[in-house]
């Protein structure tokens, strides 16, 4: 598996040149939490954002993400609809999960993706705040078959509940 956060912070290299296009700064997120692209660091107040379509990226390796030049680099332009996992404003760090029933599992530190970094999300990060962190550790949900990202909270089923664990070496 693969933590987002580990991706954060990457150069964004184009093959057909070797030229550095950016640094990756953010995950753009559907409504399904499935990943759309990935958003890159301004270079000044007065650049427009860019990002790079999920499709376009060649490999995420463990020293850069790969593309194939230039060319798939689109200026990003935040809506209201725009989910991104860490800046804008409707982020998913930080978001509380909640069942349907009302019980809280955590806030949101982190998302994981497969090996493979497929769209999918399969898994959140859970932080029941600093002080829990550091005396209990963070917690595991592996992501429900349907969860809903509302104004306040990210829903997900009753069970999920039941399928919350504590992070260990085999997951993170």
């Amino acid at each position: 598996m693969r933590k987002a956060y580990d991706i954060l912070g990457l150069p964004v290299i184009g093959v057909s040149n070797g030229k550095r296009l950016g640094t990756a700064k953010d995950f753009w997120l559907d409504a399904e939490m499935q990943a759309q692209g990935v958003v890159l660091e301004t270079k000044n107040w007065f650049t427009a954002a860019r990002y790079i379509d999920w499709d376009d990226v060649v490999s995420f390796g463990e020293d850069a993400i790969t593309v194939h030049g230039d060319w798939v680099l689109r200026n990003w332009e935040e809506t209201p609809d725009s989910i991104c996992l860490v800046n804008g404003k409707r982020k998913l760090k930080g978001v509380p999960i909640m069942t349907v029933n009302g019980q809280q599992l955590g806030l949101v530190e982190d998302v994981y993706f497969s090996e493979n970094m497929d769209k999918t999300i399969i898994g959140y990060e859970l932080s029941d705040g600093f002080l829990s962190d550091v005396t209990e550790g963070r917690k595991w949900l592996p992501a429900p078959d349907k969860t809903t990202l509302g104004e306040d909270v990210l829903l997900v089923p009753v069970h999920a509940g039941q399928d919350l664990n504590e992070i260990t070496n085999e997951i993170g």
